[in-house]
């Protein structure tokens, strides 16, 4: 991120794959003098404590959450796999977005 944004300062948005690569381009920004979030908005996938601590204070703009709690939902497939149970061919699983005040509201009861 400190390279581009040497060779490409006019940027305005950012999209990170997970929050700490996310993290790690808000150093270079604020490193480059600009203001994360504000100068550049910034999206990231993950919603882990240490991305929504950055979306609460305005660093990040919006995050898509990844959930790393799908356990419990993957053993009850493979349980019912392994009882010959008819399971389904797609399974969705529960994962939501969040903006700068629904981090503030769930952010001390984030799990990872």
């Amino acid at each position: 991120m400190e390279a581009f944004l040497k060779s490409t300062p006019d940027i305005d948005v950012l999209y990170a794959h997970n929050d700490d690569m996310g993290l790690g381009a808000i150093e270079a920004i604020e490193g480059a003098g600009k203001v994360p979030g504000k100068d550049i908005k910034i999206i990231t996938v993950d919603a882990v404590k240490d991305g929504m601590q950055a979306l609460a204070d305005g660093k990040i703009n919006f995050i898509v959450e990844c959930s790393p709690l799908l356990g419990p939902q993957l053993m009850d497939l493979a349980k019912k796999v392994v009882k010959g149970e008819q399971v389904p061919a797609r399974v969705v699983t529960e994962e939501t977005t969040f903006t700068q005040e629904q981090a503030k509201q769930v952010l001390s009861t984030r799990q990872y």
